[in-house]
């Protein structure tokens, strides 16, 4: 378990272990993906290394290497998760690229929190109404898409 004051709130991450709806946090990449995410929600941005340092303090992630974590780093980007926060100076000459997390994974975060059915049982009206528009614009812009693309997107 993780836990941290983050957007306010003091709380949890689930065991990396405990299934996640999520396919960011599903299959074999998911431990080191959480525990990329939990390093940088706390201290952001990072490069390469300080990440893999950080991530390293973790149970089961003691012995992994920086380029495990460069490739993880490199799809998370790819997907959306993470991004280019800058570059610092890691060597005479050379720079390195800064990591930060993304609202994609922010929000990614939150809902490990909590499912759907005990947001919908338990959040007030208002909080439920921003949450129906912001599904309907999603909605509205999913179907705007042309079908080939949104077909490519659903196969396993």
């Amino acid at each position: 378990m993780f836990c941290c004051n983050w957007a306010g709130l003091d709380w949890t991450l689930p065991s990396r272990k405990q299934p996640n709806e999520l396919s960011v946090f599903q299959g074999r990449k998911a431990g080191l993906n959480l525990a990329i995410f939990e390093v940088l929600k706390k201290e952001s941005p990072l490069v390469i290394y300080d990440i893999t340092k950080l991530v390293r303090n973790k149970k089961g992630f003691e012995n992994i290497s920086c380029a495990n974590v460069g490739r993880r780093l490199r799809a998370l980007e790819e997907q959306d998760f993470v991004e280019k926060a800058g570059s610092r100076e890691t060597q005479p000459g050379s720079r390195g690229k800064l990591y930060g997390l993304t609202v994609r994974a922010k929000v990614a975060l939150l809902y490990i929190l909590f499912s759907r059915d005990k947001f919908i049982k338990e959040a007030d009206k208002e909080t439920l109404a921003a949450e129906l528009a912001t599904l309907q614009l999603f909605v509205k812009k999913m179907q705007e898409k042309p079908i080939k693309h949104r077909i490519k997107n659903n196969k396993s």
